[in-house]
This record gives structure tokens, C-alpha cells and sequence, in this order.
């Protein structure tokens, strides 16, 4: 097979599986039934639980690989946290959460690190 029918055959694929995995809930809960309740649950509970997972991954990454006293014992990173943590409390906005989160990690490490 050529390298242009691989990539295309790939492509294909790729778009097909997305295709279905997108489809996939509206063709097992679409039908008008009401959800069960587990799934409303998991709903409700993933992404706030994927997301503190996700920080407290990269905070523990953080100092784990770095002396504590590098870069002022993690101020720019922390401050960041308290900001989209503040924020997301005040406004419940993800995107503002983040958006001001990452300016203020950036002005941080450009301006103190």
C-alpha cells in the first residue's frame, strides 16, 4: 500500500471511530428514555475530579523535581492556583478560570523567575 492510500485509509478511520464514539450516547440514550442515575452522577462529578486530579499531579511533579527554594519555593504557582481557585468560585466560569490563571502564571515566571 502507498504512503497516500496509508494516510487516507488512517484518515478514514479516524474520522469513522470519532464518528461513532460522538454517536455513541445518543444512540443508547436518545431513544427518550430518562438516564439512569449513575450516569447523571458521573456526569456531575468527572470533570471537577479530573481536574483536581490533574493539578495535584502537577504540583506534585512540580516540587518533586525541583529544589524548594527554586524559583522562590513555587510562588508563581501558587499564586496561579489561588487565582483560578478564587475565580472560579466568584464567577463559575472555567474559561475565565484559566485564561486569568495562566496570565497571571505567565506574568509570574516572566517577571519574578
Amino acid at each position: 500500500m502507498s504512503t497516500t492510500a496509508y494516510l487516507w485509509s488512517l484518515i478514514a478511520v479516524t474520522a469513522g471511530v470519532t464518528l461513532l464514539l460522538r454517536a455513541f450516547p445518543f444512540l443508547l440514550f436518545g431513544s427518550g428514555a430518562k438516564t439512569p442515575p449513575v450516569i447523571e452522577y458521573i456526569g456531575k462529578v468527572l470533570s471537577p475530579a479530573a481536574i483536581a486530579m490533574l493539578a495535584a499531579y502537577c504540583f506534585a511533579c512540580y516540587f518533586r523535581d525541583r529544589p524548594l527554594s527554586a524559583h522562590y519555593y513555587g510562588a508563581a504557582e501558587l499564586i496561579a492556583a489561588v487565582v483560578v481557585i478564587g475565580l472560579q468560585l466568584w464567577k463559575k466560569n472555567p474559561l475565565i478560570s484559566i485564561l486569568c490563571g495562566t496570565a497571571v502564571y505567565m506574568f509570574f515566571v516572566q517577571k519574578i523567575g
